[in-house]
């Protein structure tokens, strides 16, 4: 047990320095709340120790360094972690690609990944859906103004990702919860396009 605190230690001490300086979008909030946010969710939701890291870890290659970070990601933390928080990357390069064109990548890749991606990617997306509902509920359509997507491309991407989700059967609270947070974007939004076309599984 002592050995997997040290490593999971030794990934949110990680973590935090190479995410050190950045901030959520037009927020003095630290970025690693939203790390922390992520694998709180993804150890609710079962995520082994792999899985967990992983969380932490998500966003360090396609923010932090790419391809170079990436290889240091497997070295320190091995290829199970890597390979999870390379199918949470949408660009590896500097300067990114086009929004559009990253998140497109993003949703056809994400139809046939295995299901740690599954899960860490349905947690991000989560505590991300949730930060967005708050932003509308507090600032209403200028919350817009922080997504490069805008309005239209931003939940086009998480119905996308949504039902991508609901399509590989991925754990039902969880997606459930996702669904619910899309819902009341749209519907902050004041969208005109439905979720009915987006069947959720039934549970008990």
């Amino acid at each position: 047990m002592s050995q997997q605190h040290s490593r999971f230690g030794e990934a949110l001490a990680y973590a935090e320095t190479a995410h050190s300086g950045q901030m959520r979008k037009r927020t003095s909030v630290p970025y690693i709340a939203h790390l922390l946010g992520v694998t709180a969710l993804a150890l609710e939701h079962g995520a082994n120790e792999d899985e967990a890291i992983a969380a932490l870890l998500h966003d360090t290659v396609e923010d932090c360094g790419g391809l170079e970070r990436l290889r240091d990601v497997r070295e320190r933390f091995g290829p199970n972690v890597a390979e999870i928080v390379m199918g949470c990357t949408d660009a590896t390069e500097i300067p990114k690609p086009p929004w559009k064109q990253r998140k497109e990548a993003y949703v056809h890749d994400l139809a046939a990944a295995p299901p740690s991606v599954l899960l860490v990617s349905a947690c991000d997306k989560l505590h991300n859906a949730r930060s967005l509902v708050l932003a509308l509920r507090h600032e209403g359509d200028a919350a817009w103004r922080m997504f490069k997507g805008g309005k239209e491309g931003t939940l086009w991407y998480y119905r996308a990702v949504l039902d991508v989700l609901l399509r590989r059967g991925m754990h039902a609270i969880l997606v459930d919860d996702l669904k619910s947070a899309v819902e009341e974007a749209h519907w902050l939004a004041g969208s005109k396009v439905p979720l009915s076309d987006v069947r959720f599984p039934h549970t008990e």
